[in-house]
């Protein structure tokens, strides 16, 4: 058999196959940029996200517990319960206020069921001596224009819990005034201030029966995403 020789490739065609290595070269290159560009986009649009959420929190605590009032970070003193019964919900978290180390208040964030919609979202700032610093609501889907007055932008109802406890007025009076209690029911809407009422009652009851024990668990271990 004669040898062969392969004929070589005109300055053309290697031009050609050069172009063509470089630019699948180029588009893997510019592929890992784009994946890691996307994860490194992704990872700081999370972490905004996180710290927005963060902030809006933290706002919505100083409402019902000024920092003035305390020297503590609430969102690192807290704790998860399991309560569902008295709170509504399988794990609810606390966060718990304190000046010079000692109890100020308690924010819990209890899930009243028994709304017109569906469930009720609320936060319930008790302070040490057992009253309301304040009341919330977090999430709702009551009728608009009806139910809709348990949010402060719409109604200042909310507001009638600051200072109330237990005993102010007497538990048998936790009721609107349509069951002969002490509160304001609305118009055209019972059902929903009822439970509201309901629920912000059995966060007060709960608070009475385990406040020591609110103040005295260590704090959960602060979630960090990554």
């Amino acid at each position: 058999m004669s040898d062969e020789t392969l004929p070589t490739p005109s300055p053309a065609v290697r031009g050609n196959l050069v172009a063509v290595l470089i630019s699948g070269l180029l588009l893997g290159l510019f592929g890992v940029i784009g994946a890691t560009l996307v994860g490194v986009s992704h990872t700081g649009t999370a972490e905004r996200i996180a710290a927005n959420e963060r902030a809006a929190l933290l706002q919505q605590l100083q409402v019902l517990v000024p920092q003035t009032e305390i020297d503590n970070d609430m969102l690192s003193d807290t704790i998860t319960l399991q309560a569902p019964e008295q709170l509504g919900a399988a794990q609810t978290r606390v966060y718990r206020g304190r000046k010079a180390g000692m109890p100020v208040a308690v924010v819990l964030s209890p899930v009243v069921t028994q709304g017109y919609s569906g469930p009720i979202s609320l936060i319930v700032a008790i302070r040490a001596d057992a009253s309301l610093a304040g009341v919330r609501v977090l999430s709702h889907r009551e009728t608009p224009g009806l139910g809709d007055k348990i949010e402060i932008e719409r109604n200042d109802w909310i507001t009638g819990f600051e200072g109330l406890s237990l005993v102010n007025p007497p538990q048998s009076q936790w009721k609107v005034k349509r069951d002969g209690g002490h509160f304001d029911q609305f118009t055209g809407a019972t059902i929903t201030p009822r439970a509201v009422v309901r629920g912000v009652e059995r966060a007060l009851e709960y608070f009475n029966q385990q406040r020591d024990a609110l103040f005295a668990a260590p704090p959960a271990p602060e979630k960090r995403d990554g």
